[in-house]
């Protein structure tokens, strides 16, 4: 398990983005490392980004301390590239980290990873996809495809900052014992909100707002929805 590659974007003026002032940060590219990577702090007065030197423009839906950085598998952009035909080169998801190796969208909330071999990371939470995705991609009904085919990559935070560079290994140190993956979160956050109930084991590893929608939901519509044939 390792990186690929590790990818920076800048802000960039574009007509489909859904920042106010039509920049975006999404066009990211890798870079040679080393890069410092430590905790952005709140999303609206932080630095945005984990990475240092990366750009996040929408600080109304991005960035901050738990979506401070996002990793997306290799494997699962080359499964993309058969789908649409094209290449993907790493960044092309928006990812600051290009992984080989790691089942990303398949990461519990909560779990760690070493990477490198000083940082150490959170998974927290999920992607969902925007407009400016959309836009990004090209392709017509881009955010319901993504959606449908549910392979979100992973937000992670930052527990021990450090620099990494491509190459660098990925280690698991921990794994919870819950059932919640990124892939789960955004099946219950998107398409199937009878599993927000179910969110809520993962605890402390959620990000705040998550955690109230979720205590929300199952207030209004009690725990007993939360269960579906098959999970």
């Amino acid at each position: 398990m390792h990186l690929i590659s590790v990818n920076l974007g800048r802000a960039t003026a574009v007509d489909y983005s859904d920042a106010p002032d039509g920049l975006t940060g999404m066009g990211k590219r890798p870079v040679p490392g080393p890069v410092r990577v430590s905790a952005p702090g709140p999303r609206a007065a932080g630095a945005g980004s984990g990475l240092e030197g990366d750009a996040v423009c929408d600080r109304r839906h991005h960035g901050g301390d738990h979506q401070a950085v996002y990793a997306y598998a290799r494997e699962e952009l080359d499964w993309w590239e058969r789908e649409l035909g094209r290449e993907l080169p790493a960044g092309t998801f928006g990812e600051n980290l290009t992984t080989s190796g790691v089942d990303v969208s398949g990461a519990l909330l909560g779990e760690r990873w070493r990477v490198g071999p000083e940082l150490v990371l959170e998974v927290s939470s999920t992607r969902i996809p925007c407009r400016t995705f959309q836009g990004v991609m090209g392709v017509p009904g881009w955010v319901k495809r993504f959606t449908r085919e549910r392979r979100p990559g992973a937000y992670l935070r930052v527990v021990r900052e450090g620099r990494i560079s491509p190459g660098d290994g990925i280690e698991v140190l921990h794994r919870p014992e819950h059932e919640v993956t990124s892939a789960f979160l955004f099946r219950a956050w998107t398409t199937e909100r009878v599993l927000l109930p179910r969110v809520l084991a993962a605890g402390e590893a959620l990000a705040p707002e998550v955690r109230e929608t979720a205590l929300a939901y199952a207030r209004k519509h009690g725990a007993r929805r939360a269960v579906t044939p098959g999970g």
